[in-house]
């Protein structure tokens, strides 16, 4: 476990930790592997619901972080570990039942031991079995106004999903969610990387540290 460096990468719904991380691992390579807590929500069907009847996957209860940190004690251990990719898109249609966009085909993540390894979701931070793994800590930050424009765009293209259902679960989900399990961690983090408008800068400090350590 002491040859792998762990980093944790966390940020509010629409900071731009996906496209951050995807930017990261496309500068990697095979040095890194990136095991995501989106791959690790529970079924649909045990997922909890609001007032409305509007299920609600921005709770911490809505993933399975014991299984994820057992996974990644394993790829820590040298072992090699499959897990098939979770599909919000097929997700949120069927909660909507709406139509137009063929359905994303899941693939199948091999999770294989590196040097470096990037854990990334929104409550990283906030599960004490998550937490303790890592060796570094990066919190994606961005305004309010910069993170709704992002998950507009996102779930109208993505997932398929009206405005006033986005804006409805922005503010009665993400908000609240934010606010609780994720902005208190921020004070906490060894790397605070502002995305309002380019995460460039930020990026480009932890990859100088990350190739020190691959020295």
């Amino acid at each position: 476990m002491a040859s792998t460096y762990v980093v944790g990468i966390s940020g509010g719904s629409g900071s731009g930790k996906t496209s951050f991380v995807r930017t990261l691992r496309k500068k990697l390579g095979d040095q890194a592997t990136f095991i995501s807590q989106d791959d690790f929500y529970f079924p649909m069907e045990t997922q909890a619901v609001d007032e409305n009847g509007v299920h609600n996957f921005d709770l911490p209860t809505s993933i399975d972080s014991a299984s994820m940190a057992k996974e990644i004690r394993q790829v820590l251990a040298g072992e090699t570990v499959q897990r098939k990719e979770y599909t919000f898109e097929t997700v949120y249609r069927d909660d909507q039942q709406t139509e137009g966009k063929n359905e994303h085909v899941a693939k199948m993540h091999m999770f294989r031991p590196n040097p470096i390894l990037i854990l990334e979701g929104l409550f990283c931070f906030h599960e004490p079995e998550l937490r303790e793994l890592m060796d570094l800590t990066v919190f994606i930050d961005a305004s309010d106004v910069a993170k709704l424009s992002r998950r507009i765009k996102r779930d109208r293209v993505e997932r398929a999903l009206p405005l006033e259902d986005v804006l409805y679960r922005y503010e009665k989900h993400v908000l609240p969610s934010y606010e609780t399990f994720i902005k208190p961690h921020k004070s906490t983090c060894d790397i605070v990387v502002n995305n309002n408008l380019s995460y460039d800068p930020g990026l480009e400090v932890l990859l100088c540290h990350l190739k020190e350590k691959l020295k």
